[in-house]
């Protein structure tokens, strides 16, 4: 059922209730979050929807799953209502060029709500700010380049609207105002902390090899507006000059493909798919980026996706030709990523995405792209170790294509970092 405030407020209200008895959440619910894969094989795309069992971690898929999407989604993210707590996602339709909103109700059924233009075309990453007052979705292309004659691309902002007309809420996203950025945007995160945002491009210049960069903008909370950090240089065009990218941050490998900051905002990972590499950053105090002495890090074959663990103890990749996961252990002094128990982890065929449910910290699913399905592993908070889920792989639509977990109500647990420590 959809979510109203009341209904939120009074829910968390019994959950307190519950811990206060010493009653565990699976004792009144046994689904401890919801897990959301978009998928592409139909035309349009689908999104499939999971209840995650709080004792096994076996997926349950929901009974109107799947979801109608617009053409070729390509991820997904979450938001949360600062007034109620209420849960929506946002899905980037690639083909469409267009955001899709959905309200989460308290049993995990998705409401769609509306469809929204991107400012440019073929939107491929978004992030939420730490307010959840803005959406930050990079696109390909701004709009004086197409496929046939391909440029840079840019940054839709959208402000986050939540609204309630007769108990129930509702999510909009205003007029999106516009940043131009590099070439081949690939990812986007917005710091939980610090207020920084970042986009990795995958930067191709004329004549030289290819180049991975990191951008990194500082974030105006009354407006959502991005101002480049110093260091970062964007062209308003085309770079004219042989050998140059269109942008310049913080090098960023040969082809990245996934950019992920641990909960503390403290350090950044970026993956290189063609070399095969994890590469760490440390967050200065004004948000430019000083890459780790010891690394790069070997990773599996071809890394497409990267998650960090609630705690920001450990972190896995993805590696889509591998058909793998790379497990580390993350030093919280320095954020040197070290191979974890187990190091390697067999999943389906192809991962492309990676999430780690939100309200135990322990149940991690990949959206495996060629065998249309979805893995399951429980991760040991002791050492990072991921043991298999009983009946994983749990099948999807197909092509999945990205994925998301969101916690089931008000199961919160310590696996949650509220403030930073250094």
């Amino acid at each position: 059922m959809k979510l109203t405030m009341m209904g939120r407020i009074a829910k968390a209200s019994i959950f307190s209730l519950a811990l206060g008895l010493g009653l565990t959440a699976c004792s009144r619910d046994y689904t401890v979050a919801y897990v959301y894969a978009t998928t592409a094989k139909a035309n349009p795309g689908l999104i499939d929807a999971y209840g995650v069992d709080y004792q096994s971690g076996a997926l349950v898929q929901l009974a109107d799953s799947p979801i109608p999407a617009g053409r070729n989604p390509v991820a997904i993210v979450s938001a949360t209502s600062s007034k109620t707590g209420n849960q929506y996602l946002f899905v980037l339709n690639h083909d469409d060029s267009t955001v899709g909103s959905y309200a989460v109700g308290t049993d995990g059924k998705l409401y769609a709500e509306n469809t929204y233009n991107t400012t440019g075309s073929f939107p491929v990453a978004a992030a939420v700010d730490s307010t959840g007052s803005y959406l930050y979705v990079a696109y390909t292309y701004q709009n004086a380049y197409t496929t046939a004659s391909p440029g840079p691309g840019g940054i839709s902002i959208f402000p986050i609207t939540y609204s309630t007309s007769g108990g129930s809420e509702s999510v909009a996203l205003g007029t999106a105002s516009n940043v131009n950025i590099g070439n081949s945007p690939v990812g986007i995160i917005a710091s939980k902390y610090n207020h920084f945002v970042y986009v990795v491009d995958a930067e191709t210049p004329s004549g030289a090899s290819p180049i991975g960069e990191i951008l990194g903008f500082s974030e105006n909370t009354s407006t959502g507006a991005l101002t480049p950090l110093s260091g970062v240089n964007i062209t308003s065009n085309l770079q004219t000059v042989t050998g140059l990218p269109t942008a310049t941050g913080y090098t960023a490998g040969v082809t990245p493909s996934a950019i992920a900051e641990n909960p503390l905002s403290t350090f950044v990972y970026v993956t290189d798919k063609v070399s095969n590499q994890l590469i760490g950053y440390i967050v200065q105090a004004d948000g430019s980026l000083v890459a780790m002495v010891n690394g790069p890090f070997t990773t599996g074959q071809y890394p497409v996706a990267i998650t960090i663990d609630p705690r920001g103890a450990y972190l896995y990749v993805a590696n889509f030709n591998a058909s793998t996961l790379s497990a580390y252990a993350i030093n919280t002094a320095t954020g040197t990523p070290t191979n974890s128990v187990g190091g390697s982890t067999a999943v389906g065929t192809n991962p492309v995405g990676v999430t780690i449910e939100p309200a135990l910290g322990i149940y991690l699913f990949t959206a495996n792209q060629t065998d249309g399905t979805v893995s399951g592993e429980q991760l040991s908070p002791n050492n990072g170790g991921l043991k298999s889920i009983q009946n994983t792989p749990f099948p999807a639509s197909g092509l999945p294509t990205a994925i998301v977990s969101v916690v089931n109500g008000e199961h919160l647990t310590s696996t949650s970092v509220t403030t930073p420590t250094n």
